[in-house]
């Protein structure tokens, strides 16, 4: 059977049950109707004996999936509607049904795998990556934080990886996110139609997936670990980017530079977010990241954060506080603490 909402297309046959996102001009950037789309077909193939293992893959070359749709999160903020506040609790309801899902859960994370992205791909139990991936949590940029269960992710990463990407927001390629934990198996990008086609005909999934399975590329923060390590420890924002700034490596210093571009209420937040997802379940960080998520949509940042990147373009966003040091831990601590009166899980 095949369904065709537009925007996902789901089919089953032959033990595999597919899912396409299908919003290639726009990196398949998710929607509401996407989510949700997954979400049904994931539940309805739950019991189903028909179906032994899904593959999740996005249409188009560019990537799996850029992440949320921002631009429609934009325009609910300026309408004053509650639509981003329904978005987010069916997507994080959608990534801890990915996360606890009984049957193999199979994506190909090509091109770029970003926010939303890493939300339907890296709480998976097969995750493929290829030449061309990109896989990172830009969301410190425009104002809100790594959402989706990213920080549980990261918070998990070896030594200080994980805060260096959450921060920064850097994307990495198939060596890393294998190394991090966000990934599992390298199959080069020429050999991707294949283990599809394979998969499709009803071959044993572990070994198809042996068969196309390849040595990953280096991992390209190796080398970098070790100032990762020594900056990025402890609790405190301004700290780490003092110590980032002081340090003899260039890329360190580098990276100072790169969080002070970002949205500073977001960056304390996502720090504290964090080491906070440390001790949580993914199911306790989905609930905090819904709460997280729409105090935030009501401050300033991450109205400014899109219209700075994606309406406006001028890549010039004028952060409210303006400055680490004007945050105040009373008001990281309301942010992570805000009662929603609507539950992911209830």
């Amino acid at each position: 059977m095949t369904t065709d909402t537009s925007t996902i297309l789901t089919s089953d046959a032959g033990g595999l049950g597919r899912i396409e996102l299908n919003r290639p001009k726009l990196i398949n950037a998710l929607s509401l109707d996407m989510v949700a789309g997954i979400d049904d077909a994931l539940r309805g193939w739950y019991d189903d004996d028909g179906v032994a293992f899904v593959l999740v893959t996005g249409r188009g070359d560019r990537g799996l999936c850029a992440g949320g749709d921002i631009k429609a999160v934009y325009t609910d903020i300026v309408d004053g509607s509650d639509e981003n506040a329904r978005f987010w609790n069916r997507e994080y309801r959608m990534n801890a049904a990915i996360a606890e899902y009984p049957k193999p859960y199979v994506v190909v994370m090509n091109g770029i795998t970003m926010g939303g992205g890493v939300g339907i791909s890296a709480h998976g139990s097969h995750r493929i990556v290829t030449d061309s991936t990109k896989v990172g949590m830009p969301e410190t940029g425009i104002g809100l934080f790594p959402d989706v269960g990213g920080t549980y992710l990261l918070a998990r990463a070896p030594g200080e990886l994980g805060t260096h990407l959450a921060l920064t927001g850097t994307a990495v390629g198939p060596g890393a996110a294998i190394a991090l934990g966000l990934a599992d198996h390298y199959v080069p990008e020429d050999d991707i139609a294949d283990l599809i086609t394979d998969l499709e005909s009803g071959g044993d999934l572990e070994t198809v997936i042996a068969r196309y399975t390849a040595e990953p590329p280096e991992n390209e923060l190796a080398e970098a670990a070790a100032w990762i390590d020594d900056c990025y420890r402890g609790d405190d924002a301004e700290a780490i980017v003092a110590a980032l700034a002081a340090h003899v490596s260039p890329e360190a210093n580098a990276a100072a530079e790169l969080i002070l571009t970002k949205a500073p209420t977001s960056v304390k937040v996502t720090l504290a977010t964090l080491r906070s997802a440390a001790t949580k379940t993914l199911p306790e960080v989905l609930e905090q990241d819904y709460r997280i998520a729409v105090e935030m949509t009501g401050r300033p940042d991450l109205k400014e954060g899109i219209r700075a990147q994606v309406i406006d373009k001028d890549r010039n966003p004028q952060w409210s506080p303006a400055t680490l040091a004007a945050v105040d831990a009373a008001t990281v601590a309301g942010i992570l603490t805000a009662e929603q009166t609507e539950k992911v899980f209830s």
